[in-house]
């Protein structure tokens, strides 16, 4: 299937999980920017060791690395389709994609903030192997939408079911990371979204209130029909 897609939503809301989803479903590629530059950084490259500090503190890659990363993952996945996950990040990275490949559609997934860093507070990862767990459990109202989000918990306390691992807390996930991240991503998800819809790509808008099952399932109905799958 070669259908090409980004997926577009603030830090914490799902973008990992739902672009590892549907890459498996639709037979796609998944390209995370995140994913790469983390595993640059755990091998102690030259490529992590340039980036490890925007990682830290919340902060983004230059423009420049960002979209030749890209750009070789995207010739890479050759005649497959794929879905971003992580990128564009800017204005001039959604600009720089244009000249490198036409998108499909934008999946944008929305969560009210407060339930948004509860849940990176309360999230924790293996790093290893990317497993991603949550020990909060969440079912409440807000702005008439109802959020149910029961804990995804490990078998064994702390430790990954699939890799037998250490689950910790991502570095990003602290306090002050979180609200920097959100900050940067309000400034600047704006000027993209409006790129997009300019150049009348089409927009899948979904709010995350719900476990991950039931939104793939919306954004999967959504996509057959705009007919791209």
């Amino acid at each position: 299937m070669f259908v090409k897609l980004i997926i577009l939503g603030p830090p914490g809301v799902g973008k990992g999980t739902y672009s590892t989803r549907l890459s498996k479903l639709l037979g796609i590629v998944k390209i995370s920017t995140g994913d790469i530059l983390r595993e640059e950084v755990r091998k102690g490259s030259k490529l992590g060791r340039l980036v490890e500090k925007h990682l830290k503190e919340g902060t983004l890659v230059p423009d420049d690395i960002m979209v030749r990363i890209v750009e070789k993952r995207i010739r890479k996945a050759g005649s497959k389709g794929f879905i971003l996950d992580g990128f564009p990040r800017t204005l001039e990275q959604a600009q720089a994609l244009d000249k490198i490949v036409k998108i499909d559609a934008i999946i944008y997934l929305s969560m009210d903030e407060e339930i948004l860093i509860e849940r990176l507070l309360r999230r924790r990862v293996r790093k290893r192997c990317g497993a991603v767990y949550n020990v909060t459990d969440i079912r409440k109202v807000v702005n008439g939408v109802e959020y149910i989000f029961p804990p995804l918990l490990s078998q064994r306390r702390r430790i990954c079911d699939l890799c037998g691992g250490p689950l910790v807390r991502r570095e990003d996930d602290e306090p002050e990371v979180i609200r920097r991240r959100l900050k940067i991503y309000k400034r600047l998800s704006k000027p993209i979204i409006n790129y997009y819809k300019t150049r009348g790509v089409p927009f899948i808008e979904i709010c995350v209130n719900r476990e991950p099952s039931i939104i793939v399932d919306r954004i999967v109905y959504r996509l057959k029909e705009l007919n791209l799958i």
